[in-house]
């Protein structure tokens, strides 16, 4: 290539990155794996490497991580969170020590597990915890103290009573935690998250800290960033004392004093990776000596003393025996592969969802195949190719009749996925029933799948609704169900009554209308009624829904089915009324209809407090500027996203001009 297509490689590459950065640190939703991603980034090293002049200031090479949220306050950093440099051979690790011999002499190294979390900041004073936040771009994160409170791994308390102390650490979802929150999203028919990581984020960076609490994160701590009372001499030394002080510290890490002797422990913490109760996704090795550290330093991006070792994805070989097909609570027809058992990043396989009829084309995967299986985030089975067809053997083809009820199928136009066209399917009504009372739905505590199951085979209940109708009496029928267990599910499922309108609407399985469409749809008409009697055109008028859901949701409550629904949820007292409706908003009002960006430090608000402000006054809030933004919010130490509006000649505003706007409400 010459340095015009290498100039415009390295753009594309940047765009890219870009995006899958954003993806993975700032929406918690990754698109492709962890090893795809290292690759992209490295290519893109090596061009700017070899062609410096193609480096830019704003190259992803050049940035740790994501951005601080705006759904969370800004915290600086006073001590940088550096991120590593990533090595992924034997070589690349004898580099590294010969980089590090060049300016010391005899490093002793600490090569410690990679954990596969979200990096995260916890400060103490006077051994009591006062604040964390989470890594952002290294120089600027989000606050998010009162998720990390309910953490039970990290201390809220210290045995020793420093001045200051603030520490760095990795929050983190077990394997086993993540496999209950994967379950109960598979039931509901929820987006699932991809891997534990990926839960972890997504899971410490909620504003309700009870969801926080409820997927049961960890922390490893790992590092003193900053100490006021105490110094070390080595690593090794402030570990030792961090667990001595009352930290989950790393559960095991070794102390080196050879590059051969690394890469011994390199290949055994990977040969461990299916046995640990967490997910790692490589090795750091480190140099032990302060002194010696402070002497190598570190780039605007990497300390010089450090380096990750990232392991490859593991692939096996084995045989597709058949491929099952399950009926979730919309009547999906969803296809999974079943396997000859292998044993794939240390636990055995046997099972993986083939997602849909276009996805089993793609691959052409037929029964018999010989197909290559890998572990997504090394947690979820996934089939990534055939590598030999079975001698005769046909495509696949899904079934015409559903294989719960035998009905027929169908296959909207726009759509991936088969449908059952029964309303009635036994499957569907069972899963539609753990969607009802989950949490996000009506929340009635104690009704979990096990007890449904046990209340539907003793015919107690076949619809939802039927949960209103059970006595007392009814539950004491159930196995090891006593009479003080059942006068509280009682109680559970009469307090349900009195759940805000949107979780009822939620709780009805309207198709392509989850959580947030159902308080929108609440918010906008108040009441079931004027919801069931809305056309598609008055749904499709508020902002956030399309064409789809406004017909789907139209569609749902013309059925005579529903409307019957309607009047059996009133009889049984079931509320039906928003009862949080939402301010009236002036159209007068300066934000009204506006798209707002917050950046940098406001003098007296929180930008959590300001956004409030708009989203109340009609506007909204987004996280990044582009052309339709209409004013930028700036506090001090606004940096590139103030930049950006101004090359786009976006109205930038200060605290002063926001108040002045505000009271014009």
């Amino acid at each position: 290539m010459d340095i015009n297509e290498m100039k415009a490689r390295a753009e594309e590459l940047r765009s890219q990155i870009n995006y899958h950065n954003d993806r993975y640190y700032n929406q918690d939703s990754p698109e492709i794996s962890d090893y795809e991603y290292d690759m992209l980034l490295r290519e893109l090293e090596e061009i700017e490497e070899k062609y410096p002049q193609l480096k830019t200031p704003d190259s992803p090479t050049q940035k740790v991580g994501g951005e601080a949220s705006v759904k969370f306050s800004p915290v600086e950093h006073k001590v940088p969170m550096e991120s590593l440099h990533d090595s992924f051979s034997h070589d690349e690790i004898r580099d590294f020590d010969k980089r590090v011999r060049e300016a010391v002499s005899d490093p002793i190294y600490i090569v410690e597990p990679k954990i596969d979390g979200l990096s995260v900041s916890a400060e103490y004073r006077n051994g009591i915890f006062v604040r964390g936040s989470t890594r952002g771009d290294g120089l600027v994160g989000e606050d998010i103290t009162d998720n990390l409170k309910v953490i039970k791994t990290l201390p809220m308390k210290l045995n020793r009573s420093l001045p200051y102390l603030e520490v760095r650490g990795e929050v983190y979802m077990s394997i086993d935690s993540f496999n209950k929150v994967v379950e109960y999203q598979e039931e509901r028919e929820e987006k699932v998250f991809k891997n534990p990581r990926n839960a972890a984020a997504g899971s410490l960076r909620q504003k309700d800290a009870k969801i926080t609490k409820s997927r049961e994160l960890d922390i490893f701590v790992f590092n003193i960033q900053q100490i006021e009372g105490e110094e070390f001499d080595s690593h090794k030394q402030s570990l030792d004392y961090l667990a001595e002080t009352g930290f989950t510290t790393l559960p095991f890490y070794y102390r080196c004093e050879s590059i051969d002797e690394v890469l011994e422990k390199i290949e055994y913490i990977g040969s461990m990776r299916g046995e640990l109760p967490f997910q790692i996704d490589g090795a750091v090795i480190k140099v032990d000596s302060f002194s010696q550290r402070r002497i190598l330093g570190s780039t605007s991006k990497f300390p010089k003393w450090a380096e990750a070792y990232k392991y490859p994805p593991e692939e096996k070989e084995t045989e597709l025996l058949d491929i099952e097909i399950n009926v979730g609570r919309t009547g999906v027809l969803t296809p999974t592969a079943i396997f000859s058992p292998i044993t794939l990043a240390g636990t055995t396989v046997s099972r993986a969802t083939l997602h849909n009829q276009d996805f089993i084309n793609e691959k052409d995967i037929r029964i018999g195949d010989t197909v290559i299986l890998r572990k997504a985030g090394e947690i979820i089975p996934e089939v990534v190719s055939v590598s030999k067809h079975k001698e005769d053997a046909l495509p696949y083809a899904m079934p015409d009749k559903c294989p719960s009820c035998g009905s027929p199928v169908t296959r909207e136009e726009g759509e991936s996925a088969l449908r059952c066209t029964n309303t009635d399917c036994p499957a569907q009504l069972m899963r539609h029933m753990i969607h009802f009372v989950s949490r996000d739905a009506m929340d009635i505590d104690g009704l979990g799948e096990k007890v449904l199951y046990k209340l539907a085979e003793k015919e107690l209940i076949s619809s939802p609704l039927d949960l209103y109708r059970l006595t007392k009496d009814d539950i004491m029928t159930l196995e090891n169900k006593k009479d003080k267990s059942s006068e509280n599910l009682i109680s559970s499922i009469e307090k349900s009554k009195s759940n805000d309108l949107y979780k009822l609407v939620f709780s009805l399985g309207i198709r392509h209308i989850g959580l947030k469409a159902a308080k929108l749809l609440a918010d906008k008409f108040l009441t079931l009624d004027d919801i069931a009697n809305a056309s598609a055109e008055d749904i499709s008028q508020i902002e956030g829904f399309g064409n789809i859901m406004a017909e789907s949701t139209a569609a749902y409550f013309s059925l005579d089915e529903t409307k019957k629904l309607i009047e059996e949820i009133k009889q049984l007292g079931i509320n039906t009324k928003n009862l949080n409706p939402p301010k009236a908003v002036s159209e007068s009002s300066p934000f009204a209809g506006k798209t707002f960006v917050i950046t940098g430090t406001l003098p007296n608000y929180k930008r959590t407090e300001a956004a409030e402000i708009i989203e109340n006054a009609g506007g909204k809030v987004s996280s990044s500027v582009s052309k339709k933004t209409d004013f930028v919010l700036a506090g001090d130490e606004a940096g590139s996203k103030l930049t950006k509006a101004q090359s786009l000649g976006i109205t930038v505003i200060d605290e002063e001009e926001f108040e002045r706007m505000r009271s014009l409400i």
